[in-house]
């Protein structure tokens, strides 16, 4: 069995949904698994916007700064903050244990129709 973290995610409507993700996974990957509207359409390669998440001011300059690429895919995002990422791009590792982000309001996951 592999270690895990706890997650704190918020929805889009704002309800709080704590989760586990597994070190070594995506921020992605760890929040479609626990029901969010994360649709990762390119499947982690950086060819779309559709798993942006907003993450907590206070988790994220502890997070790897985004490549130019993971820039440049943002640019194209609905609901962009400043502290936006791509969570197919968060690699998940024990210094982020309680991490926190918003699935932004415009999020949809065309999948769940």
């Amino acid at each position: 069995m592999s270690e895990t973290i706890g997650l704190r995610l918020r929805t889009p409507k704002g309800d709080i949904v704590e989760a586990r993700g597994a070190i070594g996974d995506t921020l992605l990957r760890a929040a479609q698994a626990a029901g969010l509207p994360l649709e990762g359409t390119c499947e982690g390669q950086m060819a779309c916007s559709t798993c942006h998440v907003v993450v907590d001011p206070e988790w994220f300059d502890r997070l790897e700064a985004a490549s130019e690429e993971e820039e440049d895919m943002l640019d194209l995002a609905t609901g962009v903050r400043r502290t936006s990422r791509l969570s197919c791009q968060i690699v998940l590792d024990e210094t982020l244990d309680g991490l926190s982000v918003d699935v932004p309001t415009e999020s949809h996951d065309a999948r769940r129709f």
